[in-house]
């Protein structure tokens, strides 16, 4: 007698990796395994939450992450079967009706700046927000059009670009502005290198450096950019910018201390906002592949995704190990536990 076929499954889903390892609303995180949909189309619950699925295969799914979910962990569903347990970072919003078109700055408190940038001749009631270490958002700096690039100096004062007036402000901790320097062009990233020299970058081309006592040079000169130069010193104090064009093949490029220029990487779409890490890794607000969020450079210096999400324009990290990301009108947080290159 021939034996009775049954439809038991083949085994429970399980998760064999998820990437990125981290991701805000609306970045899809890439799960891979098998028997994902052993009894049926699968679901995918992130904390108490159930993601949208962007494919849903046997062995692959990619699941974007709900405006509501703050809990990283991912559970495949399929029938009455469930994965075990699979740990990632998701981002929880902080702020929001904001306008950041560049890397926030967080202090050594932790306390996170971010602009109203607004559109080119718009003028906002407030300038600058301070967000603190509870989340509450505070006005800090009013009365300036279009601020732009942030950074903080080794005694705790803000800079300041603005892209309408071609002036770095400097601010006090108590919100007191005033011209740090004149004449940058169409003023936007900043960074300072580790003997407390400003670089300015003027979006038509030009990268500036101005010396403590104010002097200032042109460093370097690239090719315009549509929107902003952004800046980071890493490694080896070689000063890392990007500045999108309109195409979707952009570069990283380094400048070393004698102003000559060097491609690091080519290939990234939209590459704006950057930060390093303590290990001297590269993270980069950009799509990579088709995928948007921060791409990370590691020793060899090719990229990898380490977060998904859309519109991210800029990132620091803060001194609980966390990174904030800025989004065309928002500020998110993650618990990584990656601490930051000291700028100092």
């Amino acid at each position: 007698m021939a034996s009775k076929k049954t439809n038991r499954p083949a085994g429970k889903p399980t998760i064999s990796t998820v990437e990125p390892v981290a991701a805000i609303t609306g970045g899809e995180l890439h799960i891979r395994g098998q028997h994902l949909a052993v009894s049926g189309r699968p679901a995918v619950r992130l904390g108490n939450q159930q993601a949208h699925l962007v494919v849903a295969g046997n062995s692959y799914i990619i699941a974007r992450v709900p405006d509501a979910a703050t809990v990283g962990e991912v559970v495949v569903i399929s029938g009455d079967l469930e994965s075990d347990l699979c740990e990632t970072h998701l981002g929880i919003q902080i702020a929001d009706s904001l306008h950041p078109v560049s890397n926030p700055a967080v202090d050594r408190e932790g306390n996170v700046y971010s602009t109203f940038s607004g559109s080119r001749g718009q003028k906002s009631p407030v300038s600058i927000y301070k967000i603190d270490t509870n989340y509450s958002s505070k006005p800090f700096v009013t009365d300036l059009m279009n601020p732009t690039g942030l950074t903080f100096d080794r005694e705790g004062l803000l800079y300041v670009s603005s892209r309408y007036d071609g002036i770095v402000y400097q601010v006090t901790p108590s919100g007191n502005m005033s011209t740090y320097v004149e004449g940058m062009g169409v003023a936007t990233g900043m960074a300072f290198d580790p003997d407390e020299n400003l670089y300015v970058g003027d979006r038509s081309g030009t990268i500036f450096k101005i010396s403590r006592s104010r002097q200032i040079y042109v460093f370097a000169t690239l090719e315009p950019s549509i929107a902003a130069y952004h800046l980071a010193f890493g490694p080896e104090n070689y000063l890392y910018v990007t500045g999108p064009t309109t195409s979707s093949f952009d570069s990283v490029h380094r400048i070393s201390k004698a102003g000559e220029v060097e491609t690091f990487y080519r290939g990234l779409g939209r590459p704006q906002g950057l930060a390093f890490d303590s290990e001297g890794r590269l993270y980069v607000a950009a799509s990579y592949a088709g995928r948007r969020g921060i791409i990370r450079f590691g020793e060899s210096a090719e990229p990898e995704q380490f977060l998904s999400g859309p519109g991210i324009v800029g990132l620091a990290f803060t001194p609980s190990k966390a990174v904030v990301l800025a989004t065309h009108s928002a500020l998110f947080r993650v618990d990584v536990g990656i601490a930051g290159w000291p700028t100092f």
